[in-house]
């Protein structure tokens, strides 16, 4: 063990961490979840760190040997090192401190033992003075949050562009199978087996703008507000060159925020980014329904679609399968959507200067990007990517079906054309059976009239 002091006095921590006394004291406190930030977090805070060492280096403000020894360490760490030194639960100190000050004294042991120094002993490099140097919690974090999810979107669009992809590869692939539509859960109007693929294809495409659009807010960078936004401690030059430096960091164009009080004030970009992906969920998880109604059965439900089979769907019923890709779709969006609702209550939960729910948001925001990423391309490449069609099945319910009889409200009027479709129900006798023996329509006039394929697009039937 060692001992180490803090503003709150003296601690003792075990020899080999490389974290400090604050986060030991947070390691009392927060003992709540057992679970620490997700790593996207920590590297996104830990790329703070090593920017502003860069830029400090360049205003002379840091000395070098201390500046490479931090910019040493962080990569140490965003290469994956030192994961088991982040220990601060995600329930902690309002704001993120406690995870700020645990990235900070990380960092400033491994820069202290590279220079020769011993751990918990900061003379060369101190965790406040010099690795959170003109930095406060309160800007470091919604940044670190801007960052990981930035890195995390680059993971993202892929997957829902391949989703958007496969959508109409299938729209195009089932465009001449007929079925019959269905509203209320009942027989409709005939429509093609593509038409319903592109409908979901065009709703995943409007999801996507929605997201890139969301996207955009995150670009424009509070670090160098400081506490309160008026950037207090900080040099004149470091807002914009932590942009720039940043921006090279994890390729992206990133801007000076328009307003620092805002930037640290309002939580609007994570809310909007949660919106957008909370819209996605809502859409994937009714698309995923669709999926399990449409390939229900295989002999006693709809049938129409056939997913590939991964996996044995009991355990005591032999030879069943189930759509499991598709439920754990759903899964996963209904749990996007409950973030959302989390993100939505803590964004708005700030009060004057700050927003102290900033924890909260970032590890909820996390896990919907990580979650949706992985969920989506399980689904991609385990579903459908391999979905099948049952013509015959279709082809038979759209037969079968008496809304078909729609198409003749211009030709015999509304209330004859329920009359046969009450009677088709009644006896199960079809429709064009019912229009011949009524005498509504000749048997060379029913196809002219009644063409499944005619019925799928825009026109009176008959002209």
């Amino acid at each position: 063990m060692r001992t180490e002091k803090d503003s709150m006095g003296e601690i003792k921590l075990p020899d080999d961490t490389l974290y400090g006394a604050q986060t030991a004291r947070a390691v009392e406190n927060f003992q709540v979840s057992g679970r620490s930030g997700y790593p996207e977090f920590i590297k996104g805070t830990v790329l703070i760190k090593k920017a502003a060492a860069i830029v400090h280096k360049e205003l002379e403000l840091l000395p070098k040997d201390k500046a490479d020894a931090i910019i040493t360490a962080s990569d140490e760490i965003l290469d994956d090192n030192y994961g088991d030194q982040f220990v601060v639960d995600v329930f902690q100190a309002g704001a993120g401190t406690s995870h700020n000050m645990n990235c900070n004294e990380v960092i400033a042991n491994l820069a202290n033992e590279s220079l020769g120094g011993c751990r918990g002993e900061y003379e060369n490099v101190h965790p406040n003075d010099h690795v959170n140097m003109a930095q406060s919690t309160n800007d470091v974090i919604p940044t670190a949050i801007r960052l990981a999810s930035l890195n995390m979107l680059k993971e993202l669009y892929p997957v829902i562009d391949e989703l958007n992809s496969l959508m109409w590869q299938k729209a195009v692939e089932f465009d001449d199978i007929i079925k019959s539509g269905r509203t209320h859960l009942q027989d409709a109007v005939p429509i093609r087996l593509g038409q319903e693929f592109s409908g979901y294809a065009s709703c995943i495409e409007y999801h996507i703008e929605n997201i890139r659009a969301a996207t955009e807010d995150l670009k424009f960078l509070g670090i160098g507000g400081s506490a309160a936004g008026t950037g207090l401690n900080v040099h004149p030059q470091y807002r914009a060159r932590m942009a720039q430096v940043l921006s090279e960091l994890i390729d992206e164009d990133l801007k000076m925020a328009e307003n620092y009080f805002e930037a640290m004030q309002s939580m609007r970009p994570f809310v909007n980014l949660s919106g957008a992906l909370r819209g996605l969920a809502v859409d994937l998880g009714r698309i995923a329904n669709d999926f399990r109604l449409l390939s229900s059965g295989p002999k006693t439900g709809i049938s129409e679609i056939n997913l590939s089979p991964v996996q044995p769907g009991s355990s005591i019923m032999p030879g069943k399968v189930n759509p499991v890709m598709a439920e754990m779709l759903n899964m996963v969006c209904y749990r996007v959507i409950g973030n959302d609702l989390t993100i939505s209550n803590a964004g708005g939960a700030g009060q004057l200067e700050l927003n102290v729910m900033m924890p909260l948001i970032a590890d909820t925001l996390i896990e919907s990007l990580k979650i949706l990423t992985g969920g989506i391309n399980s689904f991609n490449h385990r579903c459908l990517k391999t979905i099948n069609a049952n013509r015959e099945r279709c082809k038979e319910y759209a037969e079968k079906s008496f809304a078909m009889v729609t198409a003749l409200n211009t030709v015999i009027g509304y209330l004859k054309a329920a009359e046969v479709a009450k009677e088709s129900a009644k006896t199960g006798k079809s429709i064009r059976e019912i229009v011949v023996e009524k005498g509504y329509l000749k048997q060379d006039e029913v196809e002219l009239y009644l063409s499944p394929e005619k019925l799928t697009e825009p026109g009176i039937p008959g002209e």
